[in-house]
């Protein structure tokens, strides 16, 4: 067994840096790479980085890299896997098989000659797993068994096992959502990319179902995403089915991780929206994730919003049109957004996302760009500035 895995994770593109960045802090020597962050470690390694990671959405081991260019050549580099740290004989397994560039071009072919390869060495069952979005990083719920990840470019062959499970920008407390939802981790990213620290004072006007306010009464109580629910229970992963899962180390790192929870948030969160129901799901995600008693949320539209005597961040993602319709009706939305800043927030800094430069023109701040990535397969910015 492998005292080392050679360990990937997975992050929407642009978040590479800030999932870097998580790694190092946890102790592991991280490099961002297009689509992800690759380091080396064991098995612990790979639990920690799924307990803590805010910004990436999978955590792989990459079992084996080579290259073919034709079947034969595939077929013997298959048969001299390792797979002993990750299946044992009879476990079900979801092949998610992708070739670009490639000689074998054929997905459907390079599937069948890994299932069946899979199937004489271990007696696996092999089903396909679901492709993935157009972020590159989200898929619908797996169905049960070790997800195998086959990536062939320009003939290089990867072949990863997901340590993960779900994805972890599904931490489990958002089960209500509201119009054009953020994804958790891009919602962390915005925090992150800004500049934002606990101890100031943070603001979301457009907050919707309270996915920024959650993700900063998170972060501020040093909650980690895997840790994400009102009981702290942690959720399963799939390396828990792996041969080299030690449970004892993984008990220790959840033990660690809730001695470091502090009570409260340092700094006052609000969020707030025009939208009812939209504050009622995010009340009811801020309960699921055991941190409503960190925020204040009520409903009232921007132009209402009150002044605040302590300066901090307003981080807020406002419809931006791609998504909900003509931009033009938003046009005043974004100037009410400025005026908010400059009127009623003096000292306040300005982080949003924003998937038109003509709106963010409409709040009439001075505002650069801190993040470029997707949401939704929609291109955005996180333009940051006050």
């Amino acid at each position: 067994m492998p005292s080392d895995l050679d360990l990937f994770a997975i992050t929407a593109p642009g978040l590479e840096p800030l999932a870097a960045r998580e790694l190092q802090q946890l102790g592991m020597d991280a490099k961002a790479e297009t689509g992800g962050v690759s380091w080396s470690g064991d098995i612990s390694s790979a639990a920690l980085a799924n307990l803590h990671l805010r910004t990436a959405s999978r955590v792989v081991a990459r079992v084996a890299r080579f290259r073919a260019r034709s079947f034969i050549e595939l077929e013997r580099h298959i048969r001299r896997i390792d797979w002993s740290p990750f299946l044992t004989a009879g476990t079900a397994v979801q092949l998610r098989v992708t070739s670009k560039k490639s000689r074998l071009y054929h997905e459907k072919a390079l599937a069948e000659r890994f299932t069946r390869e899979l199937h004489a060495a271990l007696g696996v069952q092999v089903e396909s797993a679901a492709a993935e979005d157009e972020d590159g990083d989200a898929t619908p719920h797996l169905l049960p068994g070790q997800l195998l990840i086959i990536r062939f470019h320009r003939d290089e062959c990867v072949v990863s096992a997901d340590s993960s499970g779900e994805l972890l920008h599904r931490r489990g407390y958002r089960q209500a959502i509201a119009k054009a939802p953020l994804r958790e981790t891009l919602a962390a990213a915005m925090l992150h990319a800004a500049g934002w620290r606990p101890e100031e004072p943070l603001l979301d006007p457009f907050c919707g179902a309270g996915t920024i306010p959650v993700e900063a009464a998170l972060i501020a109580r040093r909650i980690p995403p895997g840790l994400a629910r009102a009981e702290r229970r942690a959720r399963d992963y799939a390396f828990e089915r792996w041969p080299i899962h030690e449970p004892a180390a993984l008990d220790r790192l959840v033990e660690h991780a809730r001695a470091e929870i502090s009570d409260r948030a340092p700094a006052p969160i609000r969020g707030s929206d025009r939208d009812e129901g939209a504050i009622a799901a995010a009340l009811a995600n801020a309960e699921r994730a055991g941190v409503d008693g960190d925020m204040e949320l009520d409903v009232r539209a921007v132009s209402a919003v009150e002044p605040s005597p302590h300066p901090g961040w307003l981080v807020t993602n406002p419809p931006y049109g791609v998504r909900v319709g003509d931009t033009r009706p938003l046009r005043d939305l974004y100037a009410a957004l400025g005026n908010l800043v400059r009127e009623r927030l003096p000292g306040w800094r300005l982080a949003m996302l924003s998937a038109e430069d003509g709106l963010e023109r409409q709040t009439k701040l001075e505002l650069v760009e801190v993040l470029r990535t997707k949401n939704g397969g929609i291109p955005v910015r996180v333009m940051a500035g006050g």
